[in-house]
């Protein structure tokens, strides 16, 4: 009886890491077999694995782009779920190589550089643990030092995603703290928001920050509102104008601003049919900073 209680407290322990599904995210590009050489270290552990990407398309070392991008996209997923993010200019160094547990039962194998910074704010952190390398590692890649990726990240998460080895055997618990990147948080002062640019609507250029909408209905905003806007860059004033809250594009002229919710919720800007970026120089990360305000 206490054996088949101990198995069950077992199975408990690990279920939340055996629904087999592995998403990959890296700044490699599909430009050469780096990309596919994961996949196969994985298809090795478990031909059964369900394995799909989230983007290979990170501007390269861009650590903020790569938290950015788990923020956007690990909530749409099932609990169980193991992802691989490998933004690594650190590959080699100190850096730690971890796997965080989120609150609600995603994986992220990963170096802990800041990749983790969005995620663990957002989904909370239920437990870090460093990876155990003499066991967590591809056998007879002991001599590579520059592809984690394959020999180590893709290795540890097939294994937990196929249940080979429970999260506990993933390496020694870490406490929960992980590496941050620097950012405004979204907060209401005096009647204005501060928040941080997150990320661009790539393919239009438009501004995406992480202003909620919950924060920004705080202003008492109906459609059609004018708002103060002003972007630093590192405390470089990079623009500032005035733009109407809308529900649709077309709602101003064509190549003039507006305010409107994405579709994560999130405040952000655009030119109608032109981009809002490339026109005002404006880009995104933890530097790029915005203020906004209701024109009375």
């Amino acid at each position: 009886m206490k054996k088949l209680l101990v198995l069950f407290l077992l199975y408990c322990n690990c279920s939340f890491a055996q629904n087999k599904i592995v998403v990959f995210q890296s700044d490699f590009g599909l430009k050469d077999g780096a990309v596919s050489a994961m996949k196969g270290v994985a298809m090795g552990v478990d031909s059964s694995l369900k394995l799909f990407d989230l983007t290979h398309e990170i501007p390269a070392y861009n650590i903020w782009e790569a938290a950015y991008r788990l923020e956007q996209t690990v909530p749409y997923w099932p609990a169980g779920t193991v992802f691989v993010s490998v933004v690594d200019p650190g590959v080699g160094t100190n850096r730690k190589s971890v796997v965080l547990k989120t609150k609600t039962g995603k994986f992220i194998v990963t170096p802990d550089n800041g990749t983790l910074t969005l995620i663990a704010a957002s989904q909370g952190i239920e437990a870090v643990r460093e990876i155990d390398e003499a066991v967590n590692r591809r056998k007879g890649s002991e001599k590579s030092y520059t592809f984690h990726g394959r020999d180590v990240y893709a290795y540890t998460a097939a294994r937990l995603a196929s249940g080979t080895i429970s999260f506990e055997q993933v390496g020694k618990l870490l406490p929960n703290e992980i590496v941050k990147l620097p950012y405004q948080a979204a907060v209401m002062e005096n009647k204005k928001i501060k928040g941080t640019i997150e990320i661009l609507d790539v393919q239009y250029g438009n501004i995406w920050t992480n202003i909620t909408d919950d924060l920004f209905k705080q202003l008492e905003v109906k459609v059609g509102d004018n708002f103060h806007v002003v972007i630093w860059q590192d405390k470089i004033k990079k623009y500032e104008g005035n733009m109407p809250y809308t529900e649709t594009f077309g709602a101003v002229a064509k190549g003039k601003p507006l305010l409107y919710l994405n579709s994560l919720l999130q405040v952000s800007f655009a030119l109608n049919q032109a981009s809002f970026s490339a026109v005002h120089k404006v880009y995104s990360g933890s530097g790029w900073t915005v203020e906004i305000s209701k024109v009375k």
